[in-house]
């Protein structure tokens, strides 16, 4: 026999009811189930309630095999057939009331203005998100639909919930089929949207207070569309304001003028980036003529260990060292936070198998990378410093 609960009386905060049992499934998790219960579980999109069993904390609430568990941390001192008070927390079950009424009143301004269903929603902790069955949106379109539903919401019209039969579902327009043969409950905004629908709302639009479509981003073919309803639209306001008046400060701007600020920021940025990387091209050639300056006669060896320099600047200068002289060949080590990178190159009058000798060194430090016979790289472990590795390399070669 299905469980006896109530929880779609959204309003209801608290309750007296009987514990039934007390459990723990084969994962650890201990439950308590109760006579009747306001405390709404997972599902439809929707999260679970959190809230109190006679001071037991209630982390969370599912359906499971018809009856209804109370999720606790531990094993509590509650006895089966004991009179207890229960309360969900009620901050939480509003914030959901408005978010999910808010996705009912969205859903149908799509259908409303655009023909467009939504196949999936979901509630999150920040965003509320609702897939809709359209592979793009304007953003002239989102802002009709928007305005459509925060007019629903102002007109402060009802929300009516109403259990009724199979036979009787002909008799609503609804948005959709629903999945239940019994127990059918629908959520009404009249003349507006007919939903069937097992969740918590509010009892008339205005209670929503509004609704601010954030993004949309696209998710397998479909369009996903974040949003937010009553409070969370201040705690996004707030949280923006935040942001704008930072900038303000930081790009001496007034809120009209940011964008173009942060524009001009960027366009620098990428000015000064530019720069940048033609004076690291500047140095590297100075540093190639200054090495191989360096270099006495018959010598073709060119070995260093360097400190925090990346293997890909390493590999440029390598590169450049044996186009300039093709008699050498390069032997570059990095220490770089905990790692130990090597690049090998050999000039092309200079016969030595780099791929060879790199797979020599993998070993020593627990490494891995590839190249070709003139040029090989790869990276393992700091088990050794840098210039013990380059004398481990020259006893290889010999």
């Amino acid at each position: 026999m299905k469980q006896k609960y109530y929880y779609q009386d959204a309003y209801q905060k608290n309750a007296n009811t009987t514990i039934i049992s007390q459990a723990q499934e084969e994962s650890g998790r201990w439950y308590i189930t109760l006579q009747e219960t306001i405390f709404y579980p997972t599902g439809g999109g929707q999260p679970h309630d959190t809230g109190l069993i006679n001071g037991v904390q209630v982390t969370d609430v599912e359906e499971v095999d018809g009856e209804i568990r109370h999720y606790i941390g531990e094993r509590s001192t509650l006895e089966t057939g004991e009179s207890v008070g229960i309360e969900i927390d009620w901050t939480r079950r509003f914030d959901f009331m408005q978010q999910h009424a808010g996705q009912h009143i969205l859903t149908a301004s799509f259908v409303e203005l655009l023909g467009i269903q939504t196949v999936s929603f979901h509630l999150g902790k920040e965003h509320v998100t609702i897939d809709v069955d359209a592979s793009k949106i304007s953003n002239e379109q989102l802002g009709k639909v928007e305005k459509l539903a925060n007019q629903i919401i102002l007109e402060n019209r009802l929300i009516e919930t109403k259990w009724v039969t199979k036979d009787e579902l002909a008799q609503y327009p609804l948005r959709k089929q629903v999945s239940v043969d019994e127990d059918i409950r629908l959520v009404i905004i009249p003349d507006f949207d007919y939903n069937g629908c097992g969740g918590t709302h509010p009892s008339s639009t205005g209670q929503i207070g509004a609704l601010k479509i954030l993004d949309t981003e696209k998710q397998k073919g479909k369009v996903r569309v974040h949003f937010v309803c009553g409070g969370r639209v201040i705690t996004q306001l707030h949280r923006k304001h935040t942001v704008l008046q930072e900038m303000k400060s930081q790009l001496s701007a007034s809120e009209e003028g940011l964008a173009e600020a942060a524009r001009t920021v960027v366009d620098n940025g990428k000015k000064m980036e530019k720069t940048i990387e033609e004076l690291r091209e500047q140095l590297m050639g100075y540093e190639v003529k200054e090495i191989l300056g360096e270099l006495t006669q018959g010598n073709v060896s060119i070995e260093r260990v360097f400190q925090q320099r990346s293997i890909q600047e390493l590999q440029k200068l390598a590169r450049l060292l044996v186009a300039e002289s093709p008699k050498c060949k390069v032997i570059f080590i990095a220490e770089n936070e905990g790692l130990l990178q090597f690049v090998l190159a050999s000039g092309a009058e200079n016969d030595t198998n780099m791929k060879q000798l790199a797979s020599q060194i993998f070993p020593l430090i627990n490494g891995k990378g590839g190249g070709s016979a003139s040029f090989a790289q790869g990276g393992g472990t700091k088990n050794q410093s840098g210039q013990e590795l380059v004398e481990k390399i020259h006893q290889l070669m010999v």
